[in-house]
């Protein structure tokens, strides 16, 4: 039997029948393969560019970060600088106080130890104006001493009052006051020195009181700086004029003088501070370029204005002081019942280690007809104030051991009867010093160089303490 032979051809549907596996299929077009083309790559730009998405968004992240970073790296090192500036600027206001303190303790005891020897100098002068003297030189002699004694405590004063003033320190004892009050005080400190230089000193001031709230002591000063500062400026034998006037709720107040006026460059300058102009007088009664700043920081806390006013040099110069007025009726002041019993002598115990100061200063007392024990330390304050019970204790504050502070409370302390009338009398005269003697139980507080006439029309007013502490005048 003959084998049988597949007849079917290669490729033909009998293969494909039998051979259990379908082949894949062909394009059966060319645009069929070209669509193919075009998806595959659409999805290559798809996923390129989702990634190119990523890496900007990667970068946008990595460059935001570094921004925040060099945002807060900046912000440490402003912070940091801030902290270093902060540091600084106390370190530099620890300093500056510092500075500042030391420059007031300076001060205090530079106008202390300056005003320690000009007590008995004063004291010198006021005995020579009491003994008998036969040569007629003395009388000269005694007024150039006391001139220039007042010249130097002025400038002591100035000098004090340039620190106070600067910072804010001055505090004012206001009170309703009669302008007439402080303007005739102010030109009584002037006097010497307008008289000893032959310039006629005019004061024009309304019958009608004008009245002011103010404190009087600081505005006696403004008008004594102003006539200081006239006379200082006028040639011997010229004319000062100051005058008072009212202009609707001011009183306004004018100082002129014929002397050596104001350049007009300085006008704008000469209440500065150490502001001085060489003005060809030869600056014979010298300054330090301070009495107008404190006219014009104490016409302000008075609510008041002061300008200055010159044509040019060789002109004069006139200063104007506006304050405010004040509607005010001065009470009838009681006449005070005449005490034929209160002695006119006193039992004074005088406490000073300066030996010249206290020698001088009890001579003048005994020539009044006090009785007078001199102390020059605390201990020997103590027990002289034990033995001799006085009626009025005049006591330095810088003494050696025990300063006088302790000793007016030891004395308070061991009194048995009434207190005698206290009074610091001392070198130390800054507000500061005031207050503590107040606090440790004095009833006044003089600074040296005292003027001797006001100090006995003082004791003249003074009585012992009664039982509650009180003394018989009113203490400063």
């Amino acid at each position: 039997m003959t084998a049988a032979h597949d007849s079917n051809p290669p490729g033909s549907l009998g293969e494909t029948a039998g051979s259990g596996r379908a082949r894949p299929s062909q394009p059966s077009s060319g645009a069929q393969r070209k669509e193919a083309v075009s998806r595959r790559e659409a999805a290559v730009v798809s996923r390129e560019t989702a990634v190119n998405g990523r890496e900007r968004a990667q970068d946008a992240a990595d460059a935001r970060q570094s921004a925040a970073q060099h945002r807060n790296a900046d912000m440490r090192e402003a912070n940091s600088e801030l902290v270093m500036a902060t540091l600084k600027a106390r370190a530099l206001t620890d300093a500056a106080g510092l500075a500042h303190r030391q420059q007031e303790e300076f001060l205090a005891m530079l106008a202390h130890e300056l005003r320690n020897p000009l007590a008995p100098i004063r004291s010198a002068a006021a005995l020579l104006a009491r003994i008998d003297h036969a040569d007629p030189a003395l009388p000269l002699i005694r007024e150039v001493i006391q001139r220039q004694v007042e010249h130097m405590a002025r400038l002591l004063d100035d000098l004090l009052d340039a620190s106070r003033v600067t910072t804010g320190k001055v505090k004012l004892q206001r009170r309703p006051i009669a302008v007439r009050e402080f303007v005739e005080q102010g030109a009584e400190t002037c006097l010497t020195l307008t008289q000893s230089q032959h310039q006629q000193l005019t004061l024009d001031l309304p019958a009608t009181p004008l009245y002011v709230d103010g404190d009087p002591v600081r505005l006696a000063q403004v008008i004594g700086n102003l006539l200081h500062n006239a006379a200082k400026y006028t040639p011997d034998g010229g004319a000062i004029a100051l005058s008072v006037r009212q202009q609707a709720d001011t009183v306004v107040i004018r100082v002129r003088d014929n002397g050596a006026g104001i350049a007009p460059d300085m006008l704008a300058h000469v209440f500065d501070l150490f502001t001085q102009e060489d003005r060809s007088l030869g600056h014979s009664q010298g300054g330090m370029g301070i009495g107008l700043t404190v006219v014009r920081t104490m016409v302000e806390q008075h609510g008041g204005t002061v300008h200055a006013h010159s044509a040019g040099r060789g002109e004069g110069s006139e200063f104007v002081v506006t304050l405010p007025r004040i509607e005010y009726v001065a009470p009838v002041a009681p006449v005070p019942a005449a005490s034929s019993t209160a002695p006119t002598q006193k039992r004074i115990l005088l406490v000073d280690d300066n030996v010249d100061a206290g020698t001088l200063l009890a001579m003048l007392l005994r020539l009044e007809g006090h009785e007078v024990t001199i102390a020059l330390d605390g201990p020997a304050a103590l027990e002289a104030f034990a033995q001799q019970q006085p009626q009025v204790v005049l006591c330095d504050i810088g003494l050696p051991e025990m300063n006088g502070y302790e000793v007016a409370e030891r004395m308070r302390t061991c009194c048995q009867g009434s207190m005698p009338a206290m009074i610091a009398l001392t070198g130390y005269d800054g507000p500061d010093h005031h207050a503590r003697s107040r606090a440790a139980g004095f009833d006044y507080h003089l600074g040296k160089p005292v003027d001797f006439d006001a100090l006995l029309q003082l004791i003249g007013t003074l009585g012992p303490r009664g039982s509650d502490g009180a003394n018989g005048a009113n203490p400063s």
